[in-house]
This record gives C-alpha cells, structure tokens and sequence, in this order.
C-alpha cells in the first residue's frame, strides 16, 4: 500500500512529485529546499538559516505524515559548497540531538533555485 502525504505548513510540490510517500511502514519524504510555505519564496540568508528551514519544512511533512524526525532512520544532505558542512552540520545537530539518524552530505554542482541546501529523509511511519 502507497500512501502520498501532503501539508500546507510545508512548501507545496513545485513539479510532479509528492511531498512523503508512506509505504511499508516509512515514511520517504522528497527532498526540501529552504522555502517558506507561508510566502512559497525562498528564504534570505546563509546556510544556517536555510538549514534550519528546510527542517522545519521536514518536521511538518512528517508530522502530517504521523511521524517526526526522533523517527528518522537516513538523512541525505545536499549542499552546493562543502565549504558550509560545519554550519550546515551545527543547525542539524540542533534537530537531532539524541541518537541521531545515519547521513550521508554530498556537494553538488547546483540545487534547485539556486539554494545551498537540500535535504531528504527516510522515517519510521
């Protein structure tokens, strides 16, 4: 069974994807950039400030989902300059402090919009 999850607190699908897909018990959500739902614009700011909206972005998929982040399993960061890792990974550390989920980081060529962060997740349901 396939479920698609959807919520107005987070920015809405800008092409033809879902926000989360429940299946299986998980909860698999697409990749979140730094927008403000309230506005759908970008938000201004450096790495920390985008890392920071793009979890919340996140923590309303899955809390719309049933889920929450204590209940992500995988992380996937994608940032546009690994110069950026320790701020990036100083706001993360902020949303999983206790028993934090495995990540990968990767530095990409370019993120949609022309943002410097990317994330996506993988969360028990």
């Amino acid at each position: 069974m396939r479920e698609v999850i959807a919520t107005d607190q987070a920015p809405q699908a800008i092409g033809p994807y879902s926000q989360a897909i429940r299946a299986a018990g998980l909860i698999f959500t697409a990749g979140q950039i730094p927008i403000d739902p309230a506005t759908s614009q970008i938000i201004a700011g450096d790495v920390s400030a985008q890392t920071d909206r793009v979890l919340k972005n996140l923590a309303a998929i899955l809390q719309a989902s049933g889920s929450s982040l204590e209940k992500v399993l995988r992380c996937t960061v994608f940032l546009k300059n690994m110069g950026d890792f320790a701020a990036m990974n100083e706001v993360y550390g902020r949303y999983f402090k206790q028993a934090p989920p495995a990540r990968s980081t990767v530095e990409v060529a370019r993120l949609p919009k022309d943002v410097l962060v990317e994330i996506d997740v993988i969360a028990l349901a």
